[in-house]
């Protein structure tokens, strides 16, 4: 029986980015028709990495342009700015992916390229959950404690959380930089994870053990972890808000809102499918050859899509779609990123209240 080449049957994005590129699954035969697919999931990932890169420069580019140098500095901007810039960085590399699907996987760029584009994507992957985490955060403080928000959230406080994000993100990218390495045969160069394999292309177990660090910090660091948080953050804002019969509909708020759900649609297939590819390994008695070769592709081009939609999410909802090409973008990414009127509703609510209860005090 042939086998079946996972540096062949996957996505571009995955295939850079994935725990088990070089390793072969011996259970899975190439028949015409596993072919076909192959040649339909490489032609489509070429095109969406094209469409990616096109929609993600320019897009997060303008956001980048427009916001962090034609703008007044403020916290939601530099929150929206760093966004901008991971996703930019990670799209403006998709380029060298094209040209190694299109050579049919081989990779001309050298070892450093290798190492490099690879953890580009999981630098994206923790600084834009750790700067979403830092948003819903830095929302439930407004709201609850309006005044001590007022006084003490500054562009300056800001801009050093979001440098401990690009810090933290590169240091948890590291060990991905490391791993990653290239493998010379058959005429080929492939770009692959070298977790530690023995003389049959085999894990050894050190090199299992490797994976299974990787496989379970990115998914603690990037999905499990700061997701519970955001999700209680905004819970606790929702409670606040109805307690004090504030809206929820600013533009603000409501575009935080459809960023985090457009993370969460694209990366939580993701995170799934790596822990299916683990327990691959990990457990003889699963078999789910059919599940990752079809399943892999998808959810890596959801989450590389996601760098490219924010810019889109900030201009159709920043003002009513029919506005938005009567007004020039700058005025749009001022609505979109303007100081969220839910915190200076709580401020105002809060100021009311202490009013309204000195005047009872006096009158007593």
């Amino acid at each position: 029986m042939e086998s079946y080449n996972v540096t062949h049957a996957t996505s571009i994005f995955w295939d850079t980015t994935n725990d088990t590129a070089y390793k072969d699954y011996d259970y899975f035969q190439e028949d015409p028709q596993t072919l076909l697919i192959k040649k339909i999931l490489h032609i489509s990932s070429m095109v969406l990495y094209s469409v990616a890169f096109l929609l993600g420069t320019t897009g997060n580019g303008l956001v980048i342009w427009i916001a962090g140098f034609k703008m007044k500095k403020t916290v939601n901007i530099i929150w929206f700015v760093n966004l901008a810039i991971a996703d930019f960085i990670f799209t403006l590399f998709l380029p060298l992916s094209v040209v190694y699907i299109a050579l049919d996987f081989h990779w001309p760029f050298g070892t450093f390229m290798c190492k490099l584009n690879s953890s580009l994507a999981f630098i994206n992957l923790f600084a834009s959950v750790f700067l979403l985490t830092i948003i819903s955060i830095d929302r439930c403080i407004s709201v609850m404690f309006p005044v001590w928000s007022q006084n003490h959230r500054t562009p300056r406080r800001a801009s050093l959380v979001a440098l401990a994000v690009w810090f933290l993100s590169l240091c948890f990218s590291l060990p991905y930089f490391i791993v990653r390495d290239t493998f010379e045969g058959d005429g080929y160069t492939r770009c692959y994870n070298n977790f530690g394999y023995d003389e049959n292309n085999e894990l050894t177990d050190l090199g299992l053990q490797r994976m299974k660090a990787t496989v379970v910090m990115r998914s603690l660091l990037g999905f499990c972890i700061p997701f519970p948080v955001i999700i209680f953050c905004y819970t606790v804002i929702a409670l606040k808000l109805h307690w004090n019969r504030m809206s929820t509909s600013s533009k603000p708020f409501k575009i935080i809102v459809a960023v985090l759900i457009s993370f969460f649609i694209c990366w939580f297939p993701y995170h799934i499918f790596s822990f299916l590819e683990m327990s691959q390994f990990t457990n003889p008695n699963v078999n789910y050859g059919t599940v990752l070769y079809i399943g892999i592709p998808i959810a890596s081009s959801l989450a590389f899509l996601n760098s490219c939609v924010n810019p889109f999410l900030y201009v159709f909802m920043g003002r009513d779609f029919k506005n938005t090409f009567m007004t020039s973008i700058q005025s749009v990414f001022e609505k979109a990123f303007s100081e969220d009127s839910v915190y200076i509703d709580a401020r105002h609510t809060k100021s009311t209240k202490s009013t309204k209860s000195t005047s009872e005090s006096n009158m007593v």
